[in-house]
């Protein structure tokens, strides 16, 4: 989408309370604002985790105007954002909490749609209420305000669904697998935590497990393909190929042999796990084209040595 059409403004929450920090991306869309573009203001929560600030970036990109929203606006977390290309005319970040319906109304105030991108990666049973209740007031907030597009993950989609038919919101749902490539934000977020684990030899063994990846380019891709398409609807897988643990750990030692990657052996020795099948069709349909796992490693593994979550090659 180019401005000759229609730019538009987002906002982006990291609204959770107070648990470990999580991403949870959003973003909403909206009639002309008071930014002086004559541009819809979009909404996006999460901004400044991995996969948000790859949604804020390509929205950017795409002519919108953002409105990033955060429990803490200022935080140095989310400076990264101001550097994006586009961000000083089309970028402002505002304060949110998606546990705090009000603070929702207020971001979401004259806007058209809203990306909830992003769950919480975590095993802590604190936040189950935290993602289904905060995906009920996002949804509730953006209803009471006007026609939404929503995009839920798979932790809420089911609660999602319910309240989007309650309140006549038209849903539609990217499914991201275990996302990877080039981290925006300084911080190391759990999906990329787990590639540096292998390189910095804290990892002796493997799970006997698959998985399937997707670049955060193509996640980001992905979301504003099925919101400029008026067509779209239901669920969109957003994976580009399913690796065995065993296979990942191969390629990255392939491509960064220097690197200490002593997890060797599988925790088990029952039968390889196989990959499962998916399609991933309707967003190619769309126009997306996935980028190659290989490119999306050895992008993430770049960054990790150039955001100092990894050491040097002179070092080892």
């Amino acid at each position: 989408m180019t401005n000759s059409l229609h730019p538009k403004s987002i906002p982006i929450f990291t609204a959770w309370p107070e648990v470990p920090w999580v991403e949870v991306p959003l973003a909403e869309l909206g009639p002309v604002g008071d930014n002086g573009y004559g541009q819809a203001i979009d909404p996006v929560g999460g901004a400044g985790g991995f996969i948000g600030s790859w949604v804020v970036k390509e929205l950017l990109l795409r002519g919108y105007a953002v409105r990033g929203t955060a429990r803490d606006p200022s935080s140095q977390k989310n400076s990264h954002l101001q550097k994006l290309e586009g961000a000083k005319e089309r970028l402002c970040l505002n304060y949110a909490d998606v546990m705090d319906y009000d603070s929702l109304s207020v971001a979401f105030n004259g806007c058209e749609g809203v990306f909830h991108v992003a769950s919480p990666v975590s095993v802590d049973p604190r936040l189950v209420p935290v993602a289904v209740e905060g995906t009920k007031n996002v949804i509730n907030a953006a209803a009471d305000m006007g026609d939404w597009y929503c995009y839920a993950k798979t932790v809420a989609e089911m609660v999602a669904a319910e309240q989007a038919s309650k309140r006549g919101i038209q849903l539609v749902v990217v499914l991201p697998a275990m996302t990877l490539g080039q981290m925006l934000q300084s911080t190391i977020n759990p999906s990329i935590r787990h590639i540096a684990d292998f390189l910095n030899g804290s990892r002796k063994t493997h799970r006997n497990a698959v998985a399937g990846y997707v670049d955060a380019r193509d996640v980001a891709r992905a979301h504003a393909l099925v919101y400029e398409d008026p067509k779209a609807h239901g669920r969109y897988l957003c994976i580009a190929s399913v690796l065995h643990r065993s296979e990942l750990i191969q390629m990255i030692r392939e491509l960064f042999p220097q690197y200490p990657i002593t997890c060797n052996k599988c925790e088990d020795s029952k039968q390889m796990v196989q990959p499962f099948k998916f399609s991933n069709q309707r967003l190619r349909d769309l126009g997306l084209t996935f980028t190659p796992i290989k490119e999306s490693l050895y992008n993430t593994l770049i960054c990790l040595r150039e955001k100092g979550h990894l050491p040097p090659y002179s070092s080892l």
